[in-house]
């Protein structure tokens, strides 16, 4: 092979070497790139599908959840919902047989464009074990829209017969009236 011909393969591999980095850099790289960004954008759009096709497969349930709770929320008004509050916890205690005390009720809303608020009630209740845990079931199973939040329970003796129980519940009480069909 002669210089000349040697010479111009080293151009050529040269040049070659030059446009297969400069291709790779500005094609092939924003090419592959962007494919990855397409396929997760993809995946993404097909969880979403995927999820919102479980949730109108539970639209009917949605619907008659919320119904419920449109129907046992707490009154929209302050001092009809706070007396409806008192009465459960009376119904609750008498039923479990357990001393309600220390009974606080106090008002929580996050903002003034928000469509509920709720009330929180804290409360003592004084029995054995048995009678407390009936407590609780009777409040939980109450149709009431009330939730405990938070539960304490210590012993006032030291054989552990008579208990103390410490609770914090939450009701719901809708603050803009709906029609029927649930549209303001």
């Amino acid at each position: 092979m002669n210089p000349k011909s040697r010479e111009q393969l080293l151009a050529l591999l040269a040049v070659t070497a030059v446009l297969l980095m400069v291709g790779d850099k500005f094609v092939l790289q924003p090419l592959t790139a962007s494919w990855a960004a397409r396929n997760k954008r993809i995946a993404d759009l097909e969880k979403q599908v995927v999820e919102g096709a479980a949730k109108l497969d539970r639209e009917s349930a949605i619907s008659d959840r919320w119904k419920t709770m449109r129907v046992t929320a707490l009154t929209n008004d302050i001092s009809a919902a706070e007396s409806q509050a008192l009465r459960a916890f009376e119904r609750w205690g008498k039923d479990a047989n357990v001393t309600v005390s220390g009974l606080k009720p106090a008002w929580k809303r996050t903002s003034d464009r928000e469509e509920y608020q709720t009330l929180e009630c804290r409360a003592d209740a004084t029995g054995s074990l048995s009678s407390l845990a009936r407590f609780l079931y009777q409040i939980e199973r109450d149709p009431l829209a009330m939730k405990v939040e938070v539960v304490d329970l210590t012993t006032r003796d030291n054989e552990g017969r008579n208990l103390t129980l410490s609770l914090q519940l939450s009701g719901l009480v809708l603050t803009q009236k709906k029609n029927d069909n649930g549209a303001k």
